[in-house]
């Protein structure tokens, strides 16, 4: 039930993604919050990563626990990260998106865009997507 949830919201958030990017410079704030949850992960702190997810998606998760499992679950390579360096920070469809790549503990590396909302002056994160790996010609 809740992968059938999660999917619909990842559709609507999504579906502003076909339209224009626009490359922005990076943001420090974005990049902070996104290393903070990633290493409130790392510590097991729910609590504290749950914090930086925005209103929408607490609303639709209700407890850090559930969040938290739906990331441990979902997204293993952000539960527990190796090595995380950021891309472009873009604008598509009004929206603020910034890629991240990032090398699991077992070497693997998957490319990710988060969906970045200000709310009273703070950034916090209001969707993540996994991208397609790009192919690589040997």
């Amino acid at each position: 039930m809740r992968g059938g949830i999660l999917g619909m919201v990842l559709s609507v958030i999504l579906s502003g993604s076909v339209m224009a990017q626009d490359a922005l410079p990076p943001d420090k704030g974005i990049e902070g919050v996104i290393r903070q949850q990633m290493d409130a992960f790392l510590a097991d702190d729910v609590g504290t990563a749950f914090e930086f997810a925005s209103p929408s998606i607490q609303g639709m998760f209700r407890t850090p626990e559930n969040f938290g499992a739906m990331v441990r679950n979902g997204y293993p390579m952000v539960w527990r990260p190796g090595d995380v360096r950021f891309g472009d920070l873009r604008e598509i469809g009004g929206a603020l998106w910034q890629k991240v790549i990032v090398t699991d503990g077992a070497g693997r590396t998957f490319v990710l865009d988060y969906r970045m909302q200000q709310i009273d002056g703070a950034w916090r994160i209001s969707g993540v997507q996994i991208l397609p790996a790009p192919d690589v010609a040997a």
